[in-house]
């Protein structure tokens, strides 16, 4: 209602929104410049209307094919494109649509703040790529009983729903399915997912059958023009879009600018003289004047009558009738004492409230942000945390330039890390964690309590937090070279990346040490849960350290394996543990195994690049071994390097670290002490100098450059293909 009131006020005001002898109207659909129907009509070729009339009424089209249902002030609401997939009862694929919406190179992008990517499904594992190939996010949505999914839930039960990347120009989603919906078929045969305006979409549990009804959902795109910044269109005054009595401000996704009318002003700002004044005082009984009001260009003024006294606004004084007996000097003085006391006392008042509500607060966060919770568990464990620190909200701002964005040095599933310069001039890295539910809170205290536990020099050192602001803050250690992920996939040059051979057996041995510690040597024994590439940060000598405690969970002495929901990231995935959601440490060991494969053959866990056998790394490398290939898939150069009797040493170890069952792996203990034997070492016992290094810890986030996640792997070349059916092409992405 209030952007059509918003357009009929511009229309009364211009009394046109498009260029002289250019039609105003496809249809229902008014088409303001810098759009316009015809080539002539609008301000560049991707602003073009197609007016297509064999529609009654006819509708407008944008970008080729790109339907729209509205333009906006700096938006355009546009249908959207469904992709689905269905199957039969035994699990065979009947019906698949799969659609993408390409915006590359054009001036729009889909709106991070006002769509939400859906999908649908008890058996739906959603994910989208970017331009560059890369998996840009996802979810799963999964249920077994049709009395589990509630309408206008979207929580990961029949529908899940993931946000849009700023500046997103490539909407290209991949639908799979986890076991062909045979276990769900009575009540849903078909998943789908789309990406639509989040508040014009309640899920409903009819929308299983029939997800064709969800084109009507819309979508919002951002556009902009000129594909350049206000500071640099302004130096070109024949080609800037901004006229007259108009203001300029850059594109929240930085594809070029936008205008809009100065306030006092109304119409459209990309039209000579489209911009009028708004006549404030027209309406005498609905103007922001209690007394005479007077229009002005671009403004108003409001006086009061002869007989009265005052600002004559409504939101002011107003007008008050002068009284020819009230005693001018009396009234004065009296309410000159009476306003200083007041202000005295509102002032010592206001002081005390606030240091009140300060308290208040700072109580309130420390309850919120689990606090008592915090307070518990450190209790309950047999160390204290008197080394860690309790930092004020106040030093923290300091640090970070009251967290400005160009201190950011990432962001991952649990919060954002800030890098930050103590009044101590000691650098060091701050997570500030989302708003967290009472699950995510679980996450935050789970994470604190054991780095408190943990010592190592190849884990990262917790300095302390703050409980005392919204969101909890952990402050550790800075690792200035960011993670071994980086260094393989992102800086390598045209053939191999700038690691030797002779480092990459030092960080793969000094990784190895720090997981065997937390499995071996802590106090607690520790299961990491996400080892991975992305987690291991390099400092400046290329040390390698552990990070990420985020999903890690403490394993009672006497017990060998822990009942979770399971988690981890596609890829690194242990398979025996996504089946039976029994977490061991030799699930870590498996993930270990995975980077073993990297650091030897270069490549990502997960690619869609190549064939189809290729995708999944840790299958692709178990075959190579198996079938005698391995010299085929290693970096080039490491043959040449290193010596070859411990490359072939370290792959064998990678494949039994790979091996389909928990039980056929080696623990990590014996992976670390192989891997120091390799390097030359003649050490006693690596893991008795690990256990010597006490038991407190280490930092945490690692997930500062996140790898996409999406498969897994096995061990033989039998069970490979049949697990990797069941992983990563069980999650059927039809083609």
């Amino acid at each position: 209602m209030f952007l059509w009131l918003a357009f009929e006020m511009t229309g009364a005001v211009n009394r046109t929104e498009t260029l002289p002898g250019c039609q105003p109207k496809c249809g229902n659909i008014t088409v303001p410049y810098p759009f316009g129907i015809g080539a002539t009509c609008s301000i560049a070729e991707w602003f073009n209307v197609k007016c297509n009339n064999t529609f009654n009424p006819p509708k407008a089209f944008i970008a080729g094919n790109l339907e729209v249902i509205q333009f906006l002030q700096s938006e355009v609401r546009i249908k959207n494109a469904v992709s689905s997939s269905c199957y039969n009862q035994s699990g065979t694929l009947v019906d698949f649509i799969r659609r993408w919406i390409d915006l590359t190179g054009s001036p729009y992008t889909f709106s991070s703040t006002k769509n939400k990517i859906t999908a649908l499904g008890c058996d739906t594992v959603m994910i989208t790529r970017r331009a560059d190939g890369n998996t840009s996010s996802g979810c799963t949505s999964r249920c077994h009983k049709r009395e589990l999914v509630i309408d206008g839930s979207c929580s990961g039960i029949g529908c899940c729903q993931t946000s849009v990347s700023r500046g997103l120009n490539l909407f290209n989603p991949f639908l799979g399915t986890i076991n062909n919906y045979i276990d769900v078929w009575s009540f849903d045969p078909c998943g789908a997912t789309f990406l639509a305006e989040k508040d014009m979409y309640t899920f409903k549990v009819s929308d299983f059958l029939n997800v064709t009804s969800l084109v009507d959902v819309p979508m919002i795109l951002n556009f902009a023009v000129r594909n350049q910044t206000c500071e640099a269109a302004k130096m070109n005054s024949t080609t800037f879009a901004c006229k007259e009595k108009s203001n300029c401000y850059d594109s929240i996704d930085g594809t070029g600018y936008l205008c809009n009318c100065s306030d006092g002003y109304a119409g459209n700002p990309y039209l000579n003289e489209g911009c009028q004044d708004v006549d404030e005082c027209e309406n005498p009984d609905n103007n922001p004047c209690e007394g005479l009001c007077t229009n002005n260009q671009g403004s108003y003024s409001c006086s009061c009558p002869d007989d009265s006294y005052g600002d004559g606004k409504k939101d002011g004084t107003g007008c008050t009738k002068r009284s020819k007996t009230v005693p001018v000097l009396q009234l004065t003085l009296g309410l000159g004492f009476g306003l200083l006391f007041l202000l005295a006392g509102g002032s010592c008042l206001f002081l005390t409230i606030k240091k009140r509500q300060l308290m208040k607060r700072k109580e309130k966060y420390f309850r919120q942000n689990g606090g008592f919770l915090l307070k518990q568990r450190i209790s309950s464990q047999e160390g204290g945390v008197d080394s860690t620190k309790i930092f004020t909200s106040e030093e923290l701002k300091l640090a970070t330039n009251n967290y400005d964005q160009h201190h950011i040095l990432g962001q991952g599933g649990y919060g954002t890390v800030y890098k930050g310069v103590l009044t101590d001039l000691r650098v060091v890295a701050i997570k500030k964690s989302k708003l967290i539910d009472e699950s995510q809170l679980g996450v935050f205290i789970n994470e604190f309590v054991i780095l408190t536990q943990i010592k190592h020099r190849n884990v990262v050192k917790l300095l302390g937090c703050c409980l005392e602001t919204e969101v909890p803050l952990l402050v550790y250690e800075f690792v200035s070279n960011g993670t071994l992920s980086y260094h393989l996939h992102e800086i390598r040059d045209a053939l191999m990346s700038s690691f030797s051979w002779e480092d990459r057996l030092r960080i793969a041995a000094e990784t190895a040490g720090a997981v065997a510690y937390l499995h071996s040597a802590a106090s607690t024994p520790i299961i990491h849960r996400d080892i991975k590439s992305a987690n291991i940060l390099l400092d400046q000598n290329n040390i390698a350290k552990v990070a990420d405690f985020g999903a890690s969970r403490l394993n009672p002495l006497d017990e060998t394996q822990i009942s979770t929901l399971v988690q981890g990231t596609m890829g690194y995935l242990d398979p025996e543990y996504f089946h039976s959601g029994l977490l061991t440490g030799k699930s870590d060991v498996y993930s270990f195994g995975v980077v073993l494969a990297e650091l030897l053959t270069g490549r990502k866990p997960i690619s869609f690049d190549g064939s189809e056998e290729q995708r999944n790394l840790a299958t692709y490398f178990v075959v190579a071994m198996k079938e005698n290939h391995l010299s085929e898939i290693l970096e080039p150069g490491i043959i040449q390097e290193g010596r070859t009797e411990q490359v072939l040493a370290v792959a064998k170890l990678t494949k039994r670290c790979l091996k389909l069952k928990g039980e056929k792996r080696p623990p990590m203990k014996e992976v670390a002490a192989e891997l120091e034997r390799l390097r030359g070492f003649e050490k006693p016992s690596r893991m008795q100098q690990i256990t010597e290094e006490s038991s407190s810890i280490q930092y945490e986030h690692g997930e500062l450059y996140p790898i996409p996640s999406s498969s897994y792997n096995t061990d033989g070349a039998s069970g490979l293909y049949s697990m990797e059916q069941q992983m990563i092409s069980s999650m059927n992405f039809p083609r």
